[in-house]
């Protein structure tokens, strides 16, 4: 196998999903599967060790959990026949123990808001949790997951952290055959109104920093000639901007941190606003060297 997709479920119609994804994704890269369901003993619940077997199979949490594993496996099967699958049943703190898996994975999957094994973590909580953390991409799967329009958007601006972004959609677009879509979102720096006053100082900026992050697309594109790539330069805020872009895409591809274009992103901000607003899939990426 080339490489391992973990994906943490607890049961919900979103770690579903994201079961669904991660299948998918495994066997468009020939990676095997992890399922993880992780029994939260930070949710005030006692831990697995203290059920007792006469419990089961009837309402216990060991019992259940199987089952969450079971059905998981199984949908995953259904999504990817073929492909390698394990899973593996935890006690601990949700969060801490994907970051750890995080460590051995290529990709960490997770839906956007869960019960059971994730009990109480929404989004704000274990996909916030991970996102921007993990060792690696964390992908974060709404339900339900579907592949309609071939275009993965990546936000780009020329930063380490979206050049990783930029590395990861570059992949997917071309294990899925789609099309590559480079977003840079522009806003003009605060000048003061004497200045606005005398010269149309952001209207030269913009072409100046779009023609920068047009140069340094070049390198990626003769580098990936097998993937159409279309750049995307505008005016707006990184959010609504890559939020819009997202209704008309399969994956929304973004770094958990950035400069420029993407000013303010470190992730509660840009990373955190389109893993709110995203219509699709959203992958946030960070480079393997990073260990902040």
């Amino acid at each position: 196998m080339a490489g391992l997709i973990v994906v943490g479920v607890d049961g919900s119609a979103p770690a579903m999903a994201a079961v669904e994804w991660a299948a998918q994704d495994a066997a468009r890269g020939g990676a095997a599967l992890k399922i993880v369901h992780v029994h939260d003993t930070g949710a005030g619940v006692p831990p697995l060790s203290l059920v007792s077997p006469a419990d089961e199979p009837g309402g216990s949490v060991a019992g259940h959990a199987r089952e969450v594993l079971t059905a998981a496996a199984q949908r995953a099967r259904d999504r990817a026949p073929g492909i390698e699958i394990t899973t593996d049943l935890a006690a601990g703190k949700a969060v801490e123990r994907l970051k750890s898996e995080s460590e051995r994975a290529d990709t960490l999957v997770v839906g956007s808001r869960g019960i059971g094994g994730f009990a109480g973590l929404v989004l704000g909580s274990a996909g916030l949790g991970l996102a921007g953390h993990a060792a690696g991409p964390v992908v974060v799967v709404r339900a339900p997951s579907r592949t309609v329009h071939d275009v993965i958007v990546v936000g780009f601006d020329g930063s380490e952290h979206s050049e990783a972004a930029l590395d990861y959609a570059f992949t997917q677009a071309r294990r899925r055959g789609a099309r590559l879509r480079a977003v840079y979102a522009w806003q003009p720096p605060v000048l003061s109104a004497y200045a606005l006053g005398y010269s149309l100082v952001p209207d030269g900026l913009f072409e100046e920093s779009a023609d920068s992050v047009r140069r340094r697309l070049e390198p990626w594109r003769e580098k990936h000639p097998d993937v159409e790539l279309e750049e995307s330069a505008v005016h707006g805020h990184p959010v609504p901007v890559l939020s819009d872009a997202s209704r008309r895409a399969d994956l929304v591809v973004v770094g958990s941190h950035g400069r420029g274009g993407f000013g303010s992103a470190v992730l509660g901000s840009v990373s955190h606003g389109v893993l709110h607003r995203a219509h699709c899939p959203v992958a946030v990426v960070r480079p393997r060297s990073d260990r902040r």
